[in-house]
């Protein structure tokens, strides 16, 4: 492994860390209602942490899709987020009973371990799960009719193909990353796609000319910003204690974005 390599590995992993510790001390500290719910997905049994808004009347529903590591203290700390701004945030646990004694994703032994599972995922126990994180959302008495995804990563990419497969989605954000090939797929999409990339992000870059290429042709919804000075899962980096002030941008206006399209 070139040394270049292993210095990014030991960077990003440094920035794992805070952000897992940031994401940790949100989750303790949060007013907000958490909990667990148990979904019959394909003859599993889906975990899905769902995190309520303090709010008075009846509230839009995001769905939030994890990275490829799975579902995280991170991914339940943004979970906790979304729910600040005023949303029910549902983010189901796409490793739930993946392998023989495993729960969750917090049974894996390594990010490795859970990464590999990820990949290991079929379609359309994807779709099944989301499906099922959708009905559940749409059916809480708290819960308005206004329901969107949210995906980072492998979570982003998922957020576009499963804006796909439900044309009830009012909303789809995708953060960075990659959209359907097919456009007879892209004919399907009813919501509207917001794309957030960094700068930085070339492999995930360079499949968006014909994301946008096709989305038009088809005459859908795609809006989306390249953000300078950020790379990959800039919403993961700026949580860290020496973020750049360019991260520290571009996360806030991705919220800002978020908090304007769920008007």
């Amino acid at each position: 492994m070139k040394i270049s390599t292993l210095i990014f590995c030991g960077l990003f992993f440094t920035i794992s860390l805070f952000a897992q510790d940031a994401s940790l001390k949100r989750l303790e500290e949060s007013p907000r209602h958490h909990e667990w719910v148990e979904l019959p997905v394909q003859g599993k049994t889906l975990y899905s942490f769902v995190v309520y808004p303090e709010r008075a009347d009846k509230a839009p529903v995001i769905l939030v899709i994890h990275e490829n590591r799975g579902l995280t203290d991170w991914v339940r700390g943004m979970a906790d987020q979304l729910a600040e701004l005023g949303y029910i945030a549902i983010a189901p646990d796409m490793l739930s009973e993946s392998a023989d004694g495993i729960s969750k994703t917090s049974d894996y032994a390594t990010s490795d371990d859970a990464r590999n599972a990820i990949y290991a995922l079929e379609a359309d126990f994807v779709t099944a799960a989301l499906d099922a994180t959708f009905k559940y959302g749409n059916s809480l008495a708290s819960a308005n009719s206004n329901v969107s995804v949210i995906g980072f990563c492998w979570g982003g990419s998922q957020t576009f193909r499963y804006a796909t497969n439900n044309p009830d989605i009012k909303n789809a954000f995708v953060f960075y990353g990659t959209g359907p090939k097919d456009p007879t797929d892209i004919n399907k999409i009813e919501a509207n796609v917001y794309g957030f990339y960094g700068a930085k992000d070339n492999r995930v870059n360079a499949t968006i000319e014909e994301s946008e290429k096709m989305m038009k042709e088809a005459g859908k919804t795609y809006e989306y910003k390249i953000y300078r000075g950020a790379g990959h899962a800039y919403m993961r980096a700026v949580e860290a204690e020496d973020a750049d002030e360019l991260v520290k941008e571009a996360a806030k206006n991705s919220i800002e974005r978020i908090m304007a399209a769920m008007e």
